[in-house]
């Protein structure tokens, strides 16, 4: 499974029988199903087109995708949400973070050791005694369309935006920060435990969010740029 998240993150296009062909040429002896099987279990999938549209769960509405063209200028504009797998040396967790789009904060994050929504609503709960978003973008999770996810942004006045089914492009700030703290913490540190793994993350976010200086945020840190408001170059639009 770690190989099959480690080719992920270089190729999210890759299907099961891509999947199958680069485990084989490691040395494996892999049959698609299994792999099938292990993907519905990590949470991942190939980006390329389906036929149909994810069937929404009985009970969840899915909402339309709310940023394209839209000039993303100011923090709390927009919010953006999504999990993912986390190998450990034994065994394996779920990262749920809350990210400002503008600034590239990370406002919150959870662990957990499945794939139900406490942990997403946990982490949303955690960012919004912070603040409240214009626009909240998630993917078509179960975790995302349940009415305790979208309650809360109602609530609170949050326009529900999600990606198209297999556009990963759409949530693309956070695809990024999934790369990023996959390869310079988590394949690079190997945690053996879910302690040591909270540990680990609590400090590389402090490091991600108030103390490294990001060249596409003009040398300034995310909560810098979060609490000012201030970016000399606009985010582009999606």
């Amino acid at each position: 499974m770690r190989l099959m998240d480690e080719e992920h993150m270089r190729h999210p296009a890759s299907g099961s029988r891509q999947l199958v062909d680069f485990l084989e040429s490691q040395g494996l002896d892999v049959n698609r199903k299994r792999i099938q099987r292990l993907m519905r279990k990590m949470g991942v999938e190939g980006i390329s087109p389906k036929r149909r549209t994810t069937m929404a769960v009985a009970g969840h509405q899915v909402y339309p995708y709310l940023l394209r063209g839209l000039k993303i200028e100011r923090p709390n504009q927009v919010w953006c949400s999504d999990f993912t797998y986390v190998p450990m040396a034994t065994g394996f967790m779920y990262l749920v973070a809350v990210m400002d789009w503008y600034s590239r904060h990370v406002l919150s994050w959870r662990l957990s050791n499945s794939m139900d929504v406490d942990f997403c609503v946990e982490a949303l709960d955690d960012a919004l005694a912070g603040g409240t978003p214009e626009i909240m973008n998630t993917d078509q999770g179960s975790q995302f369309t349940s009415c305790d996810f979208t309650n809360r942004l109602k609530d609170r006045g949050v326009a529900i935006s999600m990606d198209g089914k297999g556009r990963a492009i759409d949530n693309v700030m956070i695809e990024r920060l999934w790369r990023t703290v996959k390869y310079e913490d988590i394949y690079l540190k190997e945690y053996s435990n879910g302690t040591d793994l909270h540990k680990g993350l609590k400090s590389y976010f402090h490091h991600y969010t108030s103390v490294r200086k990001h060249t596409s945020l003009d040398r300034q840190t995310p909560a810098e740029v979060y609490r000012s408001g201030r970016l000399k170059r606009d985010v582009p639009s999606i």
